[in-house]
């Protein structure tokens, strides 16, 4: 395994320049105010969105680990927007860059994944933000030692996120629902919301979260291992745009034990 991999979305998802992007980054985790959670966190559900629509949620779920936490493992787990995929993919670049530095890929968490039915495949990878707009906030939260496999998954990928869930924390980056007026959307979310909190994996259908796959696999595995699910924040793009003709949901969610 070696190379690096080289953002695509800085300057677009979120500031390209270093100094900006750590400002908004912390700017955006001082003003969260997640709700207390019970036991030892184990999962975050965070959306995908630029940073000037969800960044808000994202960081209400990313405020919960302590800053400077060491020895961070954490799994990412996202959608292939681009690339069909079945099963999970992942990276085989040694390191992930991002304008705040670069971030080493886990080769441990990595071996697991391969032996869970995984495969090495960065085509999901090269063009998608899913994955990268959440490595920002790892490295503002987390110490210089932070390490990270990124997961694409598709159908079928569940028994690589339940092993991964072992050994590091899961980060599953998925949207919510997408295109619909302001007020269907929120009843919508609402109601994935509620089967999200229940554990319910089998009631999230396709169309209710953009990374509805990588979702279900979490809470396959958090109803198996008897987690608990919290949720932190809900909005839509509304609440950042003040446009409610067309609409995406963004959820955050925390499952400890």
């Amino acid at each position: 395994m070696n190379g690096v991999r080289a953002p695509v979305a800085a300057g677009s998802f979120y500031p390209a320049r270093a100094a900006e992007l750590a400002d908004v980054v912390d700017r955006l985790l001082v003003e969260a105010e997640p709700p207390a959670v019970p036991g030892e966190l184990r999962a975050l559900v965070v959306p995908h969105a630029g940073y000037v629509y969800s960044g808000a949620v994202a960081a209400a779920a990313f405020a919960l680990l302590p800053a400077g936490a060491p020895g961070l493992r954490v799994a990412v787990v996202a959608p292939s927007h681009f690339v069909p995929l079945i099963g999970a993919a992942v990276t085989g670049a040694a390191a992930w860059r991002t304008p705040l530095g670069e971030v080493p890929v886990d080769d441990g968490l990595r071996a697991k994944a391969l032996e869970a039915g995984a495969v090495v495949d960065d085509r999901p990878h090269s063009a998608d933000h899913a994955l990268e707009v959440q490595l920002p906030f790892l490295q503002r939260r987390a110490a210089a030692d932070l390490r990270v496999l990124p997961v694409a998954v598709g159908h079928g990928g569940a028994d690589v996120v339940a092993t991964l869930a072992a050994d590091a924390l899961v980060v599953v980056s998925t949207d919510l629902s997408h295109y619909h007026d302001d007020v269907t959307a929120r009843l919508v979310d609402r109601r994935t919301t509620d089967r999200v909190l229940d554990l319910d994996a089998e009631a999230i259908q396709d169309l209710d979260a953009c990374g509805a796959a990588a979702l279900r696999a979490l809470l396959r595995h958090a109803r198996a291992a008897g987690w608990t699910c919290t949720l932190l924040d809900l909005r839509t793009s509304a609440d950042a745009t003040g446009d409610v003709s067309r609409v995406v949901g963004y959820g955050a969610f925390a499952l400890t034990q």
